[in-house]
């Protein structure tokens, strides 16, 4: 009998990786049902085109989401901190995915996760800003903090660290900008320091790697990137792909905290983290196991050929 995968987000970066990595495997090792809280919606109906089963649940709803889990042999889960901000959410979604995977019996659960930066820095640690009174990087100390929920719930898991997306430069409005002078600029907080990151879709590809390879990296934690690059290289393969020349500006995070946009102080702090852990940060997102795990892993530059034209680039 061919195994079931059930994802969470299976609309979103992903969990549609993994949904699209699975059914677009020529060998079809594993069927998909793809969790979505509207099976309706436009996406949702691609995914049942392209055979995927199609469930509604919501990360807020435990029963909806043990129902989905149902019968299923893996099952990947994921949060959307940025859908709401809320950290207490957040942490309540997470154990309702953690107890509806014991609830279901689901034998080889992936939790996509980050650190718990507070247990390099500690909330007394002046170095780093606290905020919200019990946080340092809240997107990340929401998810690591909560790695305990499936531990303890003896649920089979593997804990899949993500790197910064290169789609950010889209979608999150961190692509180049354009200075007085008509110059353009890519903005980070790291000083010389390389980030880890990767193509968001080649996060499910991963995911599936990770299937594939049954309970070999049950009770493992495992970092994933496609490359680890400084700003001056970041912008170096920008100004190659965009035909314009681009400058990489370091920007301390103190300074990054106060852009006009929501989240500013927590993204600030994160990049903080990276910098100051760099290489802890760096060591457990092994470029090489992730190409072992997806093959057709992207670099930077593969992944600008791909997108320099989403790109905003300011007039």
């Amino acid at each position: 009998m061919t195994p079931l995968i059930a994802v969470v987000g299976a609309t979103g970066a992903q969990g549609g990786g993994l949904v699209r990595a699975a059914l677009s495997d020529p060998a079809r090792r594993f069927k998909v049902r793809a969790i979505t809280r509207d099976p309706q919606a436009d996406k949702a109906k691609a995914l049942a085109k392209l055979g995927a089963e199609v469930v509604a649940a919501n990360l807020d709803d435990t029963p909806s989401l043990t129902a989905a889990f149902s019968g299923a042999d893996g099952a990947f889960c994921v949060t959307n901190y940025w859908e709401h901000f809320s950290p207490a959410r957040e942490i309540s979604q997470v154990h309702s995915l953690a107890h509806a995977c014991h609830q279901a019996g689901v034998k080889h659960v992936i939790w996509s996760t980050l650190e718990d930066t507070r247990e390099r820095v500690p909330l007394a640690d002046p170095r780093m800003p606290t905020l919200q009174g019990q946080y340092k990087v809240p997107h990340f100390d929401t998810k690591g903090g909560s790695e305990h929920f499936f531990r303890e719930g003896n649920v089979p898991t593997t804990f899949l660290r993500t790197s910064y997306y290169w789609d950010n430069l889209i979608h999150f409005g961190m692509g180049p900008r354009r200075a007085p002078d008509g110059t353009l600029h890519f903005v980070l907080p790291m000083a010389d320091k390389p980030l880890p990151g990767l193509a968001a879709e080649d996060i499910g590809k991963c995911a599936y790697g990770i299937f594939r390879r049954g309970p070999e990296l049950i009770g493992k934690t495992v970092g994933i990137a496609g490359e680890h690059l400084t700003g001056e290289q970041m912008a170096a393969a920008l100004t190659q792909a965009l035909g314009q020349k681009v400058s990489y500006d370091y920007v301390p995070p103190e300074i990054y905290a106060t852009f006009p946009f929501s989240g500013a102080d927590d993204i600030a702090n994160m990049f903080q983290y990276k910098r100051d852990f760099n290489a802890e940060y760096c060591a457990i997102r092994d470029v090489a196991f992730s190409r072992a795990l997806n093959p057709e892993l992207q670099t930077f530059a593969d992944w600008l050929e791909r997108h320099k034209r989403e790109i905003p680039i300011p007039a």
